[in-house]
């Protein structure tokens, strides 16, 4: 039988973002396993395999326990390119929506993190009715702290998520402008 295509979630001037597939575990390992890129998720410690094998589980699990939500697979649209993923989905213990992203280091400086992460704001207020989207980062993470900004969210201080206090930055609904300037509103979902 043929494995169907994964479904893709939303194109964006310059990524496509998609399903994840067990067939995208090597991607995830290389990501997991640099330490630049888990500097503030791990401590710069690269994840054992099996952790990763985890992960690939619980996200591709994800899609269906949750439609709508969930981790993408991002690529690059003009030569298909692995540049990371993206999410939005519940972050735990919480019922909050959190947008979050995690890029190969070469992917890093283009512009990609806001790109992705601004069309999935606008994703989950404007498709998925979403009142409240939150993004989190290590204190010491002033990167992810300004594409956050960019990316429409709010500095609002502290709140504890994954076992840890962390930066919070918040975009709720009631406060969105739709005289906003939106640059990166030209993004189509779903499709293949």
């Amino acid at each position: 039988m043929a494995r169907s295509a994964a479904r893709i979630l939303l194109r964006t001037p310059r990524l496509t973002m998609r399903e994840f597939t067990a067939a995208d575990f090597d991607e995830m390992l290389r990501l997991d396993s640099d330490p630049r890129v888990l500097k503030y998720i791990n401590g710069g410690k690269p994840m054992p395999r099996s952790e990763v094998e985890t992960i690939v589980d619980r996200v591709t699990g994800y899609y269906a326990l949750y439609p709508g939500l969930g981790v993408w697979r991002a690529s690059r649209r003009d030569n298909g390119a692995f540049v990371g993923w993206y999410c939005l989905k519940y972050c735990p213990p919480t019922t909050d929506v959190e947008v979050g992203y995690r890029l190969l280091f070469e992917a890093w400086g283009n512009g990609y993190a806001t790109e992705g992460a601004r069309a999935l704001v606008d994703y989950g207020f404007d498709q998925l009715g979403v009142t409240r989207i939150i993004g989190v980062t290590h204190p010491g993470n002033k990167a992810s702290q300004h594409v956050l900004r960019k990316s429409g969210l709010r500095d609002a201080g502290w709140g504890r998520y994954y076992n840890r206090r962390l930066r919070l930055f918040i975009a709720e609904s009631s406060e969105r402008s739709r005289d906003t300037n939106r640059s990166f509103r030209s993004f189509r979902f779903g499709g293949r």
